[in-house]
């Protein structure tokens, strides 16, 4: 489970409105220190959707390699800048393309800047698909 959480390239990130309806949307992040770390622009979609409600889930998979994985966990605001800067900002491609300088709690990179979030899993799921099928979960506290 941990290798295909650390070679996924792509996350989809559901959320919860301030009504209440969910919100989806792609996402690529790291694994490092027990834990997803992404980030997100200060005023993103995503970002408000924790201030009422920092539960998350985050899926991953590829048909081709035959599974999916699902993630369940909080989303909790990583301010401290030594943190923040041993936690890459996005996986793959995405991160060397970036030049990030960390500051005040912050990625910052041109002129915006993005908020780091970590989701320790509580509960994650594996589907395998082929022969066998199969459903995998593991708890933490």
């Amino acid at each position: 489970m941990e290798r295909l959480i650390a070679e996924a390239e792509l996350f989809r990130i559901s959320t919860v409105r301030p009504a209440g309806r969910p919100h989806v949307g792609p996402l690529p992040a790291v694994r490092s220190a027990g834990a997803l770390h992404f980030c997100t622009g200060p005023d993103e979609r995503k970002a408000r959707d924790f201030l009422g409600d920092p539960h998350v889930v985050l899926t991953t998979g590829t048909w081709a390699r035959g599974y999916d994985v699902v993630v369940e966990g909080r989303a909790t605001r990583v301010t401290d800048d030594g943190v923040c800067a041993s936690r890459p900002p996005a996986g793959g491609e995405v991160r060397r393309l970036l030049a990030v300088e960390v500051r005040d709690g912050h990625f910052h990179h041109g002129p915006g800047h993005a908020v780091v979030f970590s989701v320790a899993p509580h509960t994650v799921f594996r589907f395998g698909k082929g022969e066998p099928f199969s459903r995998t979960r593991w708890r933490f506290a």
